[in-house]
């Protein structure tokens, strides 16, 4: 089976993201998971590099793809939440195919070949036919993930394509039925129902997210392997010249405006602003969890060797922090009923979806269950995240839900 671990875990002694790497050791393993890089360009570069450069360099790539990843979340959850659909968890098929990406960059080995600007190996003797190929892959894939743009491709964009905070708040909905159907008219309320049926809606929510995810990363890491001759590389020089460069005008420009839009919505005179809720409040708050994600893993998840205690921080916490977003949103006067609610209910909803959504990562934490050791570590792992993380939402959400109940919110 192919290695289908991200890019988390970084060794114990970087605690600096963009420090010189040391060389790599072939005898060491290499991290299992991880949703950040760290060592900067070694020192057998091909030409000296600033790590203050590479340091702006990762961050802009984290900006401008956390952009780009919520973006793809949002446009893809409104494409597949509509009448008739089979599955009314919205998020499924963006944690899905957040996964699927993650998959085929972990695995492949085209892309990133020059890495920070190394020339090829000579070919091994033969004696060490069978080895030097898993050596040298595993080196490989440590040395990418100190890489800006492979960075900002995995954990940019694969962790904010996928969410585990809008994940759990399906499954805490699943379980007190009030999980929205797009099939119901507008209106309408959601039929009461045997509490059995509510425990198996849960039980559905999460084995459908956790194994269809888990199955999307390993089919990514197949085509990775199967698209090897006609995957391109991506020229060292061309990526340090000018690809890094433009995203950093790209990356704080994009961020700047909307911020820009957010305060300043060009369709206010026009009539309600609604779109200014659905992605620009988001994209606002986006790099912001993004980036607390990025220094959390790497500053946690190497910890913990059996359980990745950086991951499993942010997804809590995004969590928690959904959960009291949810509940400001459908209390009435906050963000539901009253129409001068309605920038407050925006606000409210581009944190779940920026800041929250972007915490919080379903690709890297289905690459942390594949790719930890043992098997009883990722039981254990997934577990705990998903039990920990319910039993926040049951205090925060239940505690409304089933006292005074939702109201509706005015930005629904």
């Amino acid at each position: 089976m192919p290695s289908t671990t991200e890019e988390d875990h970084p060794s114990e002694n970087n605690n600096y993201p963009l420090r010189e790497a040391q060389q790599t050791n072939p005898n060491e393993s290499c991290p299992n998971s991880g949703d950040h890089a760290a060592p900067a360009p070694p020192a057998s570069a091909a030409q000296p590099l600033s790590k203050h450069a590479t340091y702006i360099y990762t961050v802009s790539y984290l900006i401008f793809f956390s952009l780009l990843g919520t973006l793809a979340r949002l446009g893809l959850q409104a494409l597949t939440f509509y009448t008739g659909a089979p599955v009314v968890t919205g998020v499924l098929w963006a944690n899905v195919g957040g996964s699927l990406v993650m998959g085929f960059l972990s695995e492949d080995q085209n892309l990133f070949r020059e890495e920070w600007g190394q020339k090829s190996a000579k070919e091994p003797a033969p004696d060490a036919v069978e080895i030097e190929p898993k050596i040298r892959n595993k080196n490989h894939l440590a040395v990418k993930k100190t890489i800006p743009l492979y960075i900002g491709l995995t954990t940019g964009f694969c962790g904010c394509f996928t969410s585990f905070s809008s994940f759990m708040r399906d499954v805490f909905l699943a379980l007190a039925n009030a999980l929205p159907d797009p099939s119901l008219p507008t209106g309408s309320h959601i039929a009461s129902r045997n509490g059995g049926y509510s425990f198996m809606a849960l039980v559905a929510v999460i084995i459908l997210t956790v194994s269809l995810s888990l199955s999307a990363l390993i089919v990514g890491a197949h085509l990775a392997l199967a698209l090897t001759r006609v995957t391109p590389t991506v020229p060292f020089a061309f990526t340090r010249r000018v690809l890094d460069r433009v995203v950093v005008v790209l990356a704080w420009g994009c961020w700047l405006g909307a911020v820009f839009l957010a305060i300043w919505p060009p369709d206010r005179h026009n009539g309600p602003d609604v779109w200014r809720g659905r992605a620009v409040f988001a994209l606002v708050f986006a790099p912001l969890g993004c980036l607390l994600r990025f220094y959390v893993s790497l500053h946690l998840n190497s910890r913990i060797p059996t359980f990745p205690l950086g991951t499993f921080a942010v997804n809590i916490f995004g969590t928690i922090i959904e959960g009291l977003c949810y509940d400001l949103q459908h209390v009435s006067g906050l963000g539901a009923v009253v129409p001068a609610a309605l920038t407050g209910c925006q606000v409210l909803q581009g944190v779940m979806d920026g800041f929250c959504g972007s915490t919080t990562t379903i690709s890297t934490w289905v690459a942390e269950l594949k790719g930890l050791a043992h098997r009883r570590h990722s039981y254990l792992y997934g577990s705990a995240s998903v039990l920990v993380a319910l039993g926040f939402l049951v205090v925060i959400m239940g505690s409304l839900l089933w006292t005074r109940g939702f109201a509706e919110p005015v930005c629904g």
